[in-house]
């Protein structure tokens, strides 16, 4: 069986000025990886595959799954659950897009009133569309 590589510290790093930034939304080592939580919902998981890619994997409404598979590379539909789909993450990611798919995993998963309070803000700002 092949060594999963270690997520480069970078990566780590720009999910979790993301992430952290949202209310009661905390990183943690994963079995493998990286993951953040809000409360007890896990929010996004970053890790290496056995294959020496490295996925992110996020939740989202059952139909942007949909969407999300069927645009193919470099998303997935992720193996579990019906909400979760991954991206393939490598040196031409878009991380402007990263941060959309994050903060709308987040409110996927939090309370509402958490996720209402993100929304508010996460709209008002430049770029903000989730």
């Amino acid at each position: 069986m092949a060594e999963r590589p270690p997520v480069p510290d970078e990566w780590v790093q720009r999910c979790d000025r993301i992430l952290s930034a949202l209310p009661q939304c905390t990183g943690e080592d994963a079995w493998v990886g990286v993951r953040w939580r809000v409360r007890n919902a896990t929010v996004a998981h970053l890790f290496g595959g056995e294959d020496q890619q490295f996925r992110l994997v996020v939740r989202a409404e059952p139909d942007e799954v949909r969407a999300f598979e069927a645009m193919g590379d470099p998303y997935f539909r992720a193996g579990w659950g019906t909400n979760a789909v991954g991206l393939i993450i490598d040196h031409a990611t878009d991380w402007d897009e990263v941060e959309e798919l994050l903060v709308a995993s987040y409110c996927v998963q939090a309370p509402q009133k958490l996720a209402d309070e993100v929304l508010a803000t996460w709209g008002s700002r430049p770029g903000g569309s989730v």
